[in-house]
């Protein structure tokens, strides 16, 4: 039991500074670009409660873990307004990647964090379970931009598309968001169960996520000396 609320701990917390970063980067950007309705509502800000999504950020995520399936969840979307950005389309496009980008940033971060920890030669339970949440946290965070950058809305990748579409096709894609849950839940729980061996979330986003890992491994190993 104590080795399952470590565990636990060692995902949910990670998961959880994951995803406040990638919302409050979101409403930051849109402040800059002129949208300051993040601001007005007390959405920057690093408090968790602010933004717990009690399924998304940790019924789901928990689910997962117990599966040994990937770790992934979500927060309360930080609100932008598209209308009071400077340029509607190009700044809405920067909102949307700055989430991903700074998860990204942030598993970096994390790299560093554990190579420098490697380099000192330091040990202790202590010092593994701070090990064992900086390699979740770099794991996570790396699968939660990739994941958001999926071109299905309402993820970010979908506004990213949206913005590259030209303005009547871009109408007619942003026609499919209201369905945007509905249609992940459809990709993630009813079609793995129909066709068992299809492995479709594994083929579209593994490739890039051991990618991306192998690159943060090489950087905690460059930053360790090895």
């Amino acid at each position: 039991m104590q080795q399952t609320i470590i565990q636990a701990a060692a995902l949910i917390v990670p998961l959880v500074i994951a995803i406040v970063f990638h919302e409050v980067a979101h409403g930051m950007v849109a402040r800059l670009l002129g949208d300051p309705t993040a601001y007005e509502q007390r959405r920057l800000s690093l408090n968790p409660l602010r933004h717990v999504d009690p399924v998304g950020t940790v019924v789901l995520p928990g689910m997962l873990a117990l599966a040994g399936a990937p770790v992934f969840g979500w927060a309360k979307p930080v609100p932008v307004n598209q209308r009071r950005l400077n340029n509607p389309r190009l700044g809405m496009m920067a909102v949307a990647l700055a989430g991903p980008l700074s998860n990204l940033i942030l598993a970096g971060i994390g790299a560093v964090m554990l190579g420098l920890m490697a380099r000192s030669g330091a040990a202790g339970d202590i010092l593994g379970f701070i090990a064992l949440n900086l390699r979740n946290f770099v794991l996570i965070n790396i699968f939660l931009a990739l994941f958001n950058l999926l071109p299905i809305p309402p993820f970010d990748g979908s506004h990213i598309v949206e913005g590259l579409l030209p303005r009547g096709a871009a109408r007619a894609y942003a026609r499919l968001r209201p369905y945007g849950f509905p249609l992940f839940f459809l990709l993630l729980l009813v079609v793995p169960y129909i066709w068992p061996d299809l492995h479709l979330v594994e083929r579209i986003l593994l490739p890039p996520v051991d990618w991306a890992t192998d690159r943060y491994d090489a950087l905690a190993r460059l930053i360790a000396g090895l």
